[in-house]
């Protein structure tokens, strides 16, 4: 965890402003602001339809906010979508592909252009640097449709690196992994994160995973978050207050339960989102 006085000191990548969406009549997002700095690992935490994709898409430009800014760097969102890097929570790829793992951190390259690469020393140097900054060197030569649900990330989180973004977006990258891969996705994370001095959003339905590596936390609910550490925004007032209703924290040895009530009809740490984000190719 870093202490507050040192991630105030690092420079501002990301910052949400009063971020407002409304859709066919109905408002999704109301008044979101929240900031993101270089070296930061933050949750981006929520039930079912609490509108945490519909973040990620306005921090991608797929949704223009009808009220709000998003700034990057102070400035306005820039049309190089370079500068982020996005993980998606599948990527639709035939299992029969004759694509291995460095064919898929290669594609990060320059997957978005036309035409077929040229293979070069400098190229195979790069992406080489990418699996190795990821622990993926065991199995870079293995078909994709043969990798573990642990390898696959490693592999999609090294295709987004290697385009060198200031920050970096994960939709639910721990569904369906097994606990032991869950933790080494979760310290690879947090590692990528202070070593490039990276800002990194995890989308995630259940917050204990992060908990060991959370710098802060951007809880959501029904269209409306709070943000900060997870000391100031998960508690019984902040939540209840960001549901509308009486909302109960738990805390359970080490790990934090949150009762939203029987309208949630679950509890938060058992909802996975409904919501996907469309495929953004492997560019």
């Amino acid at each position: 965890m870093t202490s507050p006085d040192r991630f105030d000191a690092r420079p501002e990548v990301l910052r949400l402003e009063g971020v407002s969406l409304w859709l066919s009549g109905r408002e999704i997002l109301h008044d979101v602001g929240f900031s993101l700095r270089a070296g930061e690992l933050t949750g981006l935490i929520g039930s079912n339809g609490a509108g945490k994709t519909t973040i990620f898409r306005v921090i991608l430009g797929l949704e223009t906010p009808s009220s709000g800014r998003v700034l990057f760097a102070g400035h306005p969102r820039p049309h190089r979508n370079r500068l982020i890097g996005y993980v998606p929570q599948s990527i639709g790829l035939d299992p029969d592909v004759p694509l291995r793992a460095r064919d898929l951190v290669a594609l990060g390259i320059d997957g978005d252009r036309f035409g077929i690469p040229l293979p070069s020393r400098g190229r195979r140097r790069l992406v080489d640097d990418m699996l190795e900054a990821v622990d993926a060197q065991a199995f870079a030569d293995t078909r994709v449709g043969k990798l573990s649900g642990g390898e696959l990330q490693r592999s999609l989180i090294a295709h987004a690196l290697i385009s060198q973004p200031r920050l970096l977006l994960l939709d639910e990258p721990l569904a369906s992994l097994d606990i032991r891969s869950e933790q080494e996705v979760v310290g690879l994370l947090a590692r990528i994160a202070r070593e490039q001095q990276i800002a990194v959003l995890i989308s995630a339905h259940e917050m204990n995973p992060l908990l060991p590596v959370m710098d802060r936390v951007v809880y959501v609910a029904s269209g409306r978050a709070a943000s900060g550490s997870t000391e100031e925004v998960v508690r019984e007032d902040v939540l209840s207050a960001l549901y509308g209703h009486h909302v109960d924290v738990l805390h359970l040895q080490d790990r934090i339960l949150v009762v939203a009530g029987k309208d949630e009809g679950h509890h938060l740490e058992l909802e996975r989102e409904q919501h996907a984000l469309p495929p953004r190719g492997l560019g």
